[in-house]
Formats: structure tokens, C-alpha cells, sequence
């Protein structure tokens, strides 16, 4: 990346974001980032200089190549302090973007693997600084090699979607294959990968989206995918296994209808209520994706063989990030908003 003075660099959405200095003068540790110094929205994400990181013992120092967005980062608590719940003192200013790829550049003590010079990808824990930098300090556990087959694009577009997905189906959901799978929300950023991997893992795949989305969900891998604006999905669905919930809400308690006796719902969005899944006879879990080193690895083979694609819904330039954040509030997309860092 050409280096850029401090000063006035293009911006989102054809404006311009300051761009502060920030750490040491020397060239070598410092980096470019883009940072928020205050709680807010995608308004407060400025590009500027940042101080580079060092890899602690069992990190890692990672030069990253791309990152990506997700959908209300910006208002979890831990994004802003060191604590999960939100608890504790400030840790401004903050570095946003969790999952990326990238090559290790440097290893903290008692790292053995990954080695210097390694392609890995991951998903940073969320209380710590995100990718959209130039480097990033990771623990060492939380990385896998890249699939080998994707670009580092595709590759940062995997971590906390794909994880979610897989922890939803396989961690919480035990699911077996014949077993039918609905996934409301299917053409989303996580849900694009819940049908995936839900076909891939020998599932019966259902599936709501909106109209425009029938044909793309179809694509990768549900059998019936049911337009939501125009269609009850309790007309067409009964009887499954298990239900991954995207959406929450209304379409939440409506589902507890579908789902077979021991069956159980699976959602990231609200905790679902227990009295209900224990009228109908089933299970409701709710939970928060988290770093995991081995089903990171056994994403990068489902990649490898053909089984999961990536889905990318643009790239971006560091300088821009600030405009898909803003895009991640207000447009529609199909799959994952990524920053690409550098070549």
C-alpha cells in the first residue's frame, strides 16, 4: 500500500475521513488503520496512522491481505472494552473486524505453529482489535491455514460466518446426515453458509428468502427455499429436526410449529424462550460464535473439495471502510462486505 501523509485521505462515500498520526514517528511501528476514538456508528471510523502491534507470548503478528464486516459490530459491548458483557473500562480507540486473512510476519514466545511466512485465516476474539489494519497481533490458537484453493478475499469471508455456521450445525445441533434442516434467513451472511454446510453434511436442506434470493439459495445446496414476503413457511415445512434461526423476532416463535418432537432451534440473534421449546417438546439454544482452530480446519477442507464456497457480496479498499459499514446498515446484500487490505 502507498504510504499516505497525514492529512485528508479519500473517503466513504466520495467524502473524506481524517487521517490522524498516531504512535511513533518510525516508519516500522506504525501502520495504517482505520480506528474509532469514540462509541458510535460507521460515522466514527476514521483511516490513520496506528501504532503496529507486537505479538505477545502465544500470539502471532499477522500482515493482514483482507478482512471482513459483520452486521452490528459496532454496537456489541465488547467491541468496546475488554470485557464480554460490556463491563469494565473503555479500550478506545478500536480497530473493528474480527475475521480475516492474512501471512504471519512475526511470532510471539511459544509459538511453534503457525510459522512465519504461513497464509492463515481466523476470527479474532471480540474483545481484543479487529483486521482493518495493516497488521494484527492474534493468539496463536485461534488461527488455521488458509484453504488453499480461495484467494485471501474469499478466505476473510469465512471466519465468523462460516464458524457460525458450523458450531450452529454441528456443536449445538449434533445434526446427522438425513436429517431435515430449515434456515431462515438463507441468503444472509451467515445463513449462505448454514445451507452449504447443512447439504455438504448430507442434510435435507429448507430455506426462506426473498424473492430476488430463490434462485442463489437454490444454488447452494437447499432443496425448497420459500419466499417469506409472500409465502408462510409453516405451509410448506413440517416435521424437521432442526431449525438455524437469522432472522429472530416473529419468525423465531412462528417456528417452533416446524420442528419434530426433540428437535431443536438453533439461533445467534435473541435467546429463544425456553417455555415455548419446552411446550413443544424441543430444544432452543442461543449462542455467540467463538475462535476455533479446528473447525476453522475443517472449513478450509470443505473449501478445498469443493463442498463450501465463499460468497462475497463486494471488496473494498481500507480507505473505504467506513462506506461498507455504512452499506452494512442501509443496502441489501448477499454475502460478505470485504476490506481488502493489500496484495
Amino acid at each position: 500500500m502507498r504510504e499516505l501523509a497525514c492529512g485528508l485521505s479519500p473517503g466513504a462515500a466520495g467524502g473524506l475521513i481524517e487521517m490522524r498520526s498516531g504512535g511513533s514517528s518510525s516508519r516500522m511501528s506504525t501502520m495504517h488503520a482505520v480506528r474509532a476514538h469514540t462509541r458510535g456508528g460507521p460515522e466514527q471510523l476514521v483511516y490513520e496512522a496506528a501504532p503496529r502491534p507486537e505479538p505477545g507470548p502465544g500470539e502471532v503478528l499477522v500482515a493482514v491481505k483482507a478482512a471482513s464486516m459483520t452486521p452490528t459490530e459496532l454496537t456489541w459491548p465488547q467491541t468496546w472494552t475488554y470485557s464480554s458483557d460490556g463491563s469494565g473500562p473503555e479500550r478506545t480507540p478500536i480497530i473493528p473486524s474480527h475475521e480475516f486473512s492474512g501471512v504471519v510476519a512475526a511470532s510471539g514466545t511459544g509459538v511453534e505453529s503457525p510459522a512465519e511466512g504461513e497464509a492463515v485465516y481466523g476470527l479474532i476474539p471480540f474483545t481484543r482489535d479487529g483486521a482493518a489494519a495493516e497488521y494484527v497481533a492474534v493468539p496463536a490458537a485461534a488461527l488455521a491455514a488458509k484453504p488453499a484453493t480461495v484467494d485471501h478475499d474469499h478466505a476473510a469471508a469465512l471466519p465468523l460466518a462460516a464458524l457460525s455456521a458450523w458450531q450452529a450445525l454441528v456443536d449445538h445441533a449434533d445434526l446427522q446426515p438425513g436429517q431435515h434442516v430449515l434456515v431462515q434467513g438463507g441468503a444472509g451472511g451467515v445463513g449462505s453458509y448454514v445451507v452449504q454446510l447443512a447439504a455438504g453434511l448430507g442434510a435435507r436442506v429448507s430455506a426462506t428468502a426473498a424473492a430476488a434470493d430463490l434462485e442463489f439459495v437454490k444454488g447452494l445446496g437447499a432443496e425448497q427455499v420459500i419466499d417469506y414476503a409472500h409465502d408462510r413457511f409453516e405451509d410448506h415445512v413440517r416435521d424437521v429436526e432442526v431449525v438455524v434461526d437469522l432472522v429472530g423476532g416473529a419468525t423465531q416463535s412462528r417456528s417452533w410449529s416446524v420442528l419434530k418432537p426433540g428437535g431443536v432451534l438453533v439461533t445467534l440473534v435473541t435467546p429463544p424462550d425456553q417455555q415455548e421449546a419446552a411446550r413443544h417438546g424441543v430444544r432452543g439454544v442461543y449462542f455467540i460464535v467463538e475462535p476455533d482452530r479446528n473447525a476453522l480446519r475443517s472449513i478450509a477442507e470443505f473449501v478445498d473439495n469443493g463442498r463450501l464456497r465463499p460468497v462475497l457480496d463486494r471488496v473494498l479498499p481500507l480507505t473505504e471502510t467506513r462506506s461498507g459499514y455504512e452499506a452494512l446498515e442501509t443496502a441489501k446484500r448477499r454475502g460478505k462486505i470485504i476490506i481488502h487490505v493489500a496484495d
